[in-house]
């Protein structure tokens, strides 16, 4: 039975939600709260199942098993245009015979809105766009387009905004300032918004939450924060950012701290990031936390010995060294450029040293390349 649920507002909850496509599960099991006002990312490489999730909350996909509610409301079987939703596309899709102000009062217009001006005028201004309402959408440059379409989106007052890899066809600079604006604009309206993208710094820039997709299932969940220091598996580990992640033996503990031996060498992490389930564990140290002495410099915190640079990369705010350990593995750290340390050469005896703190354990069974084989120019989605 479908019936009007324009009205319904409040948390949209996704409960075990699978959608079948023959043999294949595109979203296996997947339950997810989104809480009302929140600016919520699905991020994940191409084929994880993120665009089939955002499609069954618009209504264009029904869910083979599951349900989805929006505050008290199952809006799981409700036509699309029943649903108090609107959808940004990463094409804009705006209609090119009608005037910037015309495509905004569109919607307005349809429901039978009779003063649609002050609205359209609010939103114009809002994007800060209000000298473009005469024009047609061919004579406005793609920034200016992704404004228009977020602009047509918001006046409508959806209880949900669903942004489908909506900055994908601006360039760098531009998708930069666009996050930025997007954040404000989401705080200013105070909707909820749900953006799907496979680009990891969009996601952790524009976010309050965001869920990890990995093969229609949700890796991890959390604030971008939480994901970027305390990953629990190495898809996630090497899917946001990059990971250094070295073989070794948890041997004790210490109080808050757990002792491990990676390859004979003595380090310690807080408990509370293992996610270690046996003695057998992967240390993950993020490239930026390492630092680097000569061999005869004195060190606090974490240390690993005999190491050897293999290769300095200088990029402008930071320095990349790939340093070789006695173990055969290279690790790479970042330092930044802020002339307190000197430049290290190719073929220096190094130390590699680091808080402790900074250290998290995954599974000693992980795949190590989980999530850094994904390639993120890869925008072939599902």
């Amino acid at each position: 039975m479908s019936f009007d649920a324009s009205s319904a507002r409040g948390d949209l909850i996704l409960t075990r939600i699978t959608k079948e496509y023959g043999d294949f599960k595109a979203v296996d099991d997947l339950s997810l709260t989104i809480p009302k006002g929140s600016f919520f990312a699905l991020l994940g490489p191409s084929g994880c199942g993120k665009t089939t999730t955002l499609r069954m909350i618009a209504g264009l996909e029904e869910p083979t098993i599951g349900s989805i509610h929006l505050g008290e409301t199952d809006i799981t079987t409700t036509k699309p245009y029943q649903r108090p939703i609107n959808t940004v596309f990463q094409n804009y899709a705006l209609f090119p015979h009608l005037t910037i102000f015309e495509n905004i009062a569109f919607g307005l217009r349809r429901r039978g809105i009779k003063d649609v001006d002050a609205e359209v005028n609010k939103v114009l201004n809002l994007v800060e766009l209000p000298h473009l309402a005469g024009r047609k959408p061919t004579q406005l440059s793609g920034g200016q387009q992704q404004r228009i379409a977020l602009a047509r989106a918001i006046v409508n007052r959806p209880a949900l905004l669903l942004l489908d890899e909506p900055l994908g066809a601006l360039d760098l600079k531009l998708r930069r300032q666009m996050q930025i604006e997007l954040k404000w604009i989401q705080k200013e309206v105070g909707l909820t918004f749900v953006h799907v993208t496979h680009d990891q710094e969009e996601a952790m820039t524009m976010a309050d939450t965001i869920a990890v997709m990995n093969e229609g299932k949700i890796e991890q969940m959390g604030s971008p924060a939480d994901l970027y220091d305390n990953p629990e598996t190495a898809f996630v580990a090497n899917f946001l950012g990059q990971s250094n992640l070295i073989k070794g033996t948890i041997t004790g503990n210490d109080g808050d701290s757990i002792i491990a031996d990676l390859y004979g060498q003595k380090i310690s992490l807080p408990k509370n990031r293992s996610h270690a389930v046996d003695n057998s564990m992967y240390a993950g140290i993020r490239p930026e936390k390492f630092r680097i002495s000569l061999l005869d410099t004195p060190v606090s915190g974490n240390v690993l010995t005999g190491g050897r640079i293999e290769d300095v990369s200088y990029i402008g705010v930071s320095t990349q060294y790939q340093v070789e350990m006695p173990w055969g593995q290279e690790l790479m750290v970042f330092e930044q450029n802020d002339d307190g340390v000197a430049p290290f050469n190719k073929g220096d005896a190094v130390n590699i040293s680091w808080a402790p703190v900074f250290t998290f354990a995954l599974r000693g069974d992980e795949d190590v390349t989980a999530g850094s084989e994904v390639n993120p120019e890869d925008l072939d989605e599902e």
